[in-house]
């Protein structure tokens, strides 16, 4: 088979497209394969069926292809821009690659794996030789054609949880398919207009198959969720009220850890993390150091046996049987005389129906919580990130579940 006939094949082409001649360079490692169209070629005017497209002008193109023997292989190709009746003008699309892209389609799919696995762009610009541009610029339009690929398809359950993007105080609001363990989408900032914009991004049917919600306890969640899908339950993610237990604890052992340190020494020294932990292992070096301190007669205990107490809310599959509890937990909790943790209890009492929802729903934020790491190795890996497209990019092409192929 002669070279030509080769590069024909491999890129699938027919007529009016043929391989004119293959040049290869030992001294540049490189591969060149010039690309011809049949001479008097004509196409259709797909705005006047009974009219041709009348070529404007032609354009001097090069794509990347796959190696070949480790050798740098190019495409070249001048293109005709064809113009129609109608006044339009576009550059033809060639059948090896997609309308104005630098590399074909078959090397956009071995990039679009190497992304898979790779933790870093740069990473792949080292393996193929590519720009980082080029290589972003695959990863942005692999997300769009995933996002169009995707099914109108019920979703039951959202999350939507808020997370650090770009450098600085900025936010991204992050709407997560809770069932099938997916980011759906997600915009900068955490204000309501932004999170409207986010649960808009669903159809009308997909909003109206939605049975709860789960968030925190931040306003403008709540608003736009109400506003949008008013049908919706909202359950408050447990992740987040342990967090506000676990801070209100904190906050008591630094008032008492400071009042005891000037009397004397105080047996809070360096025990921060100590009242955070949780202790499975009861008999553990760990649990039994920490329940000699817990023993002691110390405020921070009060707050920690509250803290620890109302994980016991959670196991109720009843709103009757949970309000009961809940009713008799902050009434205890309220006479604490513990102002960081009445302050918690004064937060969940005006937020009680999006709790007691979770006996009925059963849901939380886990896979949020649980994408914040895989985000967070994302950041890491691009030492941050300065605009928020390339930031959305990464999350969906990681997170999304996304069918990236190009064909």
């Amino acid at each position: 088979m002669k070279d030509t006939a080769l590069y024909e094949h491999l890129l699938g082409l027919k007529t009016p497209w043929s391989v004119k001649k293959v040049d290869l360079s030992l001294a540049d490692q490189r591969v060149v394969v010039e690309v011809v169209l049949k001479k008097g070629q004509v196409w259709a005017d797909p705005t006047d069926a009974t009219k041709r497209a009348h070529i404007n002008g032609w354009t001097e193109r090069q794509w990347r292809h796959l190696d070949t023997c480790q050798f740098e292989t190019l495409i070249k190709a001048r293109v005709p821009q064809l113009k129609y009746s109608d006044g339009t003008v576009e550059e033809l699309v060639v059948p090896w690659a997609e309308r104005y892209s630098r590399v074909t389609t078959l090397m956009t799919g071995f990039v679009i794996k190497l992304l898979e696995v790779c933790p870093t762009t740069q990473g792949v610009c080292n393996l193929t030789g590519l720009s980082w541009r080029t290589v972003n610029d695959i990863m942005v339009s692999a997300v769009d054609r995933g996002m169009l690929r995707r099914t109108e398809e019920d979703i039951s359950y959202l999350g939507i949880d808020e997370k650090s993007s770009e450098r600085g105080h900025s936010y991204a609001t992050i709407l997560t398919d809770i069932d099938r363990s997916r980011v759906l989408d997600l915009v900068p900032e955490r204000k309501l207009e932004a999170a409207k914009t986010l649960l808009q991004t669903l159809t009308p049917t997909q909003r109206a198959s939605v049975k709860a919600v789960a968030m925190d306890m931040w306003p403008a969640f709540m608003s736009a969720a109400k506003q949008c899908m008013p049908q919706a339950d909202i359950v408050h993610d447990k992740f987040h009220v342990s967090k506000y237990l676990g801070d209100a604890v904190d906050t008591v052992r630094k008032q008492e850890h400071r009042r005891l340190s000037q009397t004397g020494n105080s047996p809070l020294t360096g025990s921060k993390w100590a009242w955070l932990k949780s202790y499975p292992d009861k008999r553990s070096a760990e649990a039994v150091s920490f329940r000699t301190l817990n023993q002691l007669n110390l405020k921070t205990s009060r707050a920690w046996t509250i803290k620890e107490n109302f994980t016991q809310f959670w196991s109720y599959s009843y709103k009757g049987s949970a309000k009961r509890f809940f009713d008799a937990w902050s009434n205890y909790a309220m006479r604490s005389r513990l102002e960081p943790v009445k302050k918690v209890v004064k937060m969940l009492r005006r937020h009680e129906t999006g709790l007691l929802n979770f006996s009925q729903h059963r849901i939380s934020n886990a896979c949020a919580e649980g994408f914040n790491s895989a985000i967070q190795l994302i950041k890491a890996n691009a030492r941050g990130f300065r605009n928020f497209t390339n930031y959305r990019a990464r999350i969906l092409f990681h997170c999304g579940k996304l069918d990236l192929g190009w064909a």
